[in-house]
């Protein structure tokens, strides 16, 4: 490890106490100081920072301390030889390299970080009375030091650091870089940021990509006048579009696959063994206490006893989830209508806008309620991991949104067939909507890191500790007051991917679930998410914290989520084009409902077989998993068989003897 412990110092980690108004004379019992010298026996190196408000511990582990952690967590890494092999210190070149040429990825160095932070207990024979600001805090035997200052309210917050080199270079070459449109340096990404962001933003840039296709076709159909002819390019239109929507769901599953096949994905990333920023490790799902207790009594009802256990959990899902539906049924789709009926029969332009106000200010409270509702649901069902939860909630949540920005243009476009309200509507949504939240996604975090410093200089000159102008000079500090990356249902299970995710699939759903109505509404889409790429980007880097790291490599719900709007959107564009060619409303077996019908059946199968015809992995992928699977038996077999050989004379030496 010589080699790598040269690497230039980097502060990844921030832990923040309350500026104290009594020092303490006698360091051994100072509570900050005991903390900094545990820090430092772990193997951290440590800087203290003291801000206007707030004092800052900043962390930085060299590559033998995360060696170490990463030994003792049992963390399974990548070698050369393809194999997945328990990292041990000694062995570190053996071991694939990130993209950057680190050997660890920010997933896994932020477990190991959290693993020593949360790690440190008092392993004296005796308690420790630790003073602080005045404060005595009794530090237990076998008591954690950190979980206690928690408690106490002495020790904050524990967060994630930016890499100012690292972030400057990313501003440089991704967030102000416009001029390439949707190239991103992915793999940059991903060494920052982790798995889960980079595979969005590969998403958002593929997606984007193709968009410009039906966009420049859309776009082509609203300038150019087809007159007759356009009930027959309409119908072109949209089975041009579904195939659009299920090749780009199908490549994206291969896309998705190169990635992981490209990164050196460990296991921290693929299955949920991470952290959260508390410390405590969110583990997979374990069997009860009762079957463990029966396993261990009675070898025979084991099958019995993990079938009972497993159809539980089933059945709590269930449950949950018919809960959810039937809330949306009963709770929300009448307000729903109620509010598009009234919009559909009011004249007046100003009494639509207060209605409008109303409705966005209750839909957004019912929504929040509704989040917090399948949030408390899911806490009780039995899942694998937190990504199973997270997906869980995904679901429940998505039908809320559905709902809400679906229904009131079902209404125009089903009920009362009024096309130019449906195209006002579309528009409003497509084009003010996004831009609105484009404007509040980004404006909203400035705003309350703002606010956070004005509260800061406030109590300054409250207190009279400061007369001339209050300025932030440390890094970290400003780091601490920025917002974290969460989501706006809540930070339990889902940070702020999942608002842009959500989206992104409502996004997907209006202009492909209304195409026939409005074909323009590609060309908003692709001009918004190239926009949404950049301002996402600088979000990210320059208005948020760092964000934590998930332990997940897919877009996991999202996809399916993807492919059920696919399945709407037959539907729903077969019913558009059987109303422009009935305006009478007689619905005769004519030619063309005919044809409008098989054309339905006819794209269901196709959205079904295109995944037998295009497989989810390349070739190459499948032939690189096959040779290192080949690699890794051959040199197993050979040490086997050593094994067996030396056991074997050394065997017949002693018989022989």
């Amino acid at each position: 490890m010589n080699e790598h412990e040269n690497e230039e110092r980097v502060f990844e980690m921030g832990v923040v106490i309350p500026r104290r108004v009594i020092q303490e004379k006698d360091e051994s019992c100072d509570c900050v100081h005991v903390l900094v010298k545990e820090f430092e026996k772990v193997g951290f190196e440590v800087e203290r920072v003291i801000g206007i408000a707030d004092e800052f511990i900043k962390l930085a582990a060299p590559l033998e301390t995360l060696g170490r952690a990463a030994a003792e967590l049992q963390i399974k890494k990548r070698t050369l030889i393809g194999m997945d092999l328990l990292f041990e210190v000694e062995e570190v070149e053996a071991f694939v390299k990130q993209p950057d040429g680190s050997i660890f990825s920010w997933c896994e160095r932020f477990q190991c970080y959290c693993h020593l932070i949360y790690g440190i207990v008092n392993n004296s024979k005796s308690a420790k009375v630790l003073k602080f600001d005045g404060k005595e805090v009794n530090w237990k035997i076998g008591e954690n030091l950190i979980l206690k200052l928690e408690s106490e309210n002495i020790v904050k917050q524990v967060f994630p650091l930016h890499d100012e080199k690292k972030r400057k270079k990313l501003l440089k070459s991704w967030a102000l870089h416009w001029c390439h449109f949707t190239n991103q340096p992915i793999d940059e990404i991903y060494t920052y940021f982790g798995a889960k962001i980079a595979i969005y933003f590969a998403f958002l840039g593929m997606y984007t990509r193709w968009l410009l296709f039906p966009a420049a076709f859309g776009l082509t159909l609203q300038l150019i006048d087809f007159g007759s002819l356009k009930l027959v390019v309409l119908p072109v239109f949209f089975v041009m579009v579904i195939l659009w929507a299920i090749m780009f769901s199908q490549f994206w599953k291969r896309k998705n696959s190169a990635l992981l096949a490209r990164w050196p994905i460990s296991s921290v990333d693929i299955t949920d063994g991470g952290y959260k920023i508390t410390g405590r490790k969110e583990s997979s799902w374990q069997p009860p206490m009762e079957l463990m207790k029966v396993l261990e009594s009675d070898r025979i009802k084991e099958k019995e006893a993990f079938q009972k256990s497993e159809w539980l959990g089933r059945f709590m899902r269930f449950r949950n989830d018919a809960f959810i539906i039937f809330s949306i049924i009963c709770l929300q789709l009448p307000f729903e209508l109620a509010y598009a009926h009234l919009y559909e029969i009011l004249d007046s332009d100003i009494i639509k806008f207060v209605l409008t106000a109303v409705y966005l200010f209750a839909i957004q409270y019912i929504t929040k309620m509704g989040g917090k509702v399948s949030v408390k649901l899911i806490m009780k069902e039995n899942n694998e991991n937190t990504e199973k939860r997270a997906d869980s909630l995904v679901y429940k949540v998505f039908g809320l949104y559905f709902m809400q920005t679906y229904i009131g243009i079902f209404y125009h476009a089903l009920l009362h067939r009024n096309f130019s309200t449906l195209r006002q509507v579309l528009i409003q949504r497509l084009l003010l909507s996004e831009v609105l939240e484009n404007l509040l996604e980004n404006s909203l975090p400035y705003l309350k890191y703002t606010y956070k410093k004005y509260r800061v200089r406030h109590k300054k000159r409250a207190k009279g500790e400061a007369r001339e102008k209050i300025q932030f000079t440390s890094r970290v500090e400003k780091e601490y007051l920025k917002p974290p990356y969460s989501a706006s249902i809540g930070e339990d299970l889902e940070d702020g991917l999942f608002d842009d995710f959500l989206e992104l699939a409502l996004q997907f759903g209006m202009i492909l679930m209304f195409a026939c109505a409005f074909p323009p509404a590609f060309v908003f889409a692709a001009v918004n998410n190239i926009m949404e790429i950049r301002t996402d980007a600088l979000k990210l880097l320059a208005i948020l914290r760092r964000p934590v790291p998930r332990a997940a490599a897919t877009v996991g719900a999202w996809l399916n989520i993807f492919q059920f709007l696919i399945l709407m959107s037959i539907c729903t564009n077969c019913a558009l084009l059987a109303w422009l060619y009935d305006e009478k409303g007689k619905w005769k077996i004519e030619p063309g409902l005919a044809a409008i019908l098989i054309m339905e059946h006819v794209l269901l199968l196709i959205k079904f077989g295109f995944s037998r015809f295009v497989p989810e992995e390349p070739a190459w992928v499948r032939a690189t998993r096959a040779k290192r699977n080949t690699q890794a038996q051959d040199m197993c077999s050979k040490k086997l068989l050593r094994t067996i050989s030396g056991v074997d004379k050394n065997f017949g030496e002693k018989k022989l003897n």
